[in-house]
């Protein structure tokens, strides 16, 4: 006679569960502890390469606009603290694309080696670009108070959530990218021009209100245009009232998160003969 299957005790099971949660929560945090120190702030040229660089191309483009193109005030802000606000969370959702992407080949020899969830490596490379270049955003925002430019730091209470939305839906696209990186090499490759081309069609160096009607509709629907225009609501306006679009920010960031989720869990378990 056939014995039952063995039923496997509540108390157990739920044991098992914790044990796996705490267990992918210390790798969680181990790797992000690697690379936030080992790509930033373990080395000179890593820590400057993350504050500098934003800092290089703000002013840059200050130096473009404002000196050869003699463009003046935007929305009543300068132009300075205009393009600030914007450019350096577009600059850090850009950072954190291109790092989550070419993350699993870092991590190669691990995976082949050893089971856990791979796509931990993806959210610790995303966590720890968007951490430091969030204290960056602050450290600027301050500095640009100092200089007597009118930032309206109460805006923080509507900024941080726009920040924690553009984490998800940069962390859902990463892990589409990264999944599909590990057997198409030249994602990486293209992937930087792409964002380029995005960010000249997002409005961030000019406000929505010069892009010309016939065009003014497909700007809007960027995603990360509408979370710019909001954090300048925020932050230099002082606007914290909760809209309707925030809402849809909300859901198209889940989708992001949940589509680039499913398509990095169906090609993972393949990794291992392919990086």
């Amino acid at each position: 006679m056939a014995s039952a299957p063995r039923s496997v005790a509540p108390g157990t099971l739920a044991s098992e569960t914790a044990w796996r949660l705490a267990r992918h929560r210390t790798l969680f945090v181990n790797f992000f502890r690697r690379e936030l120190f080992s790509r930033y702030l373990g080395s000179v040229s890593g820590f400057a390469w993350a504050f500098l660089h934003p800092l290089a191309l703000l002013a840059v483009y200050h130096f473009i606009f404002t000196t050869v193109f003699r463009a003046g005030a935007m929305n009543g802000k300068s132009f300075l603290l205009f393009v600030a606000v914007a450019l350096w969370p577009w600059l850090a959702a850009q950072e954190a694309l291109q790092r989550g992407t070419v993350s699993i080949g870092g991590y190669a020899g691990l995976i082949r080696k050893v089971a856990f969830p791979h796509e931990l490596v993806v959210y610790a490379s995303v966590a720890a670009t968007l951490v430091l270049q969030f204290a960056g955003y602050l450290v600027v925002l301050v500095v640009l108070a100092l200089f007597g430019e009118p930032v309206r730091f109460e805006g923080l209470l509507l900024a941080i959530p726009l920040w924690l939305v553009l984490a998800v839906g940069v962390t859902g696209l990463a892990l589409a990218l990264a999944a599909l990186q590990v057997f198409i090499r030249d994602i990486e490759h293209i992937l930087l021009p792409v964002l380029m081309i995005l960010m000249y069609l997002t409005p961030i160096l000019y406000p929505l209100s010069l892009v010309p009607e016939s065009m003014k509709a497909w700007v809007a629907a960027n995603p990360f245009g509408y979370l710019v225009e909001r954090l300048r609501d925020a932050l230099l306006e002082g606007r914290l009232a909760i809209a309707w679009g925030d809402a849809v920010a909300v859901v198209v960031a889940v989708a992001l998160f949940a589509g680039g989720r499913w398509v990095f869990l169906r090609l993972s378990p393949h990794f291992e003969d392919f990086v």
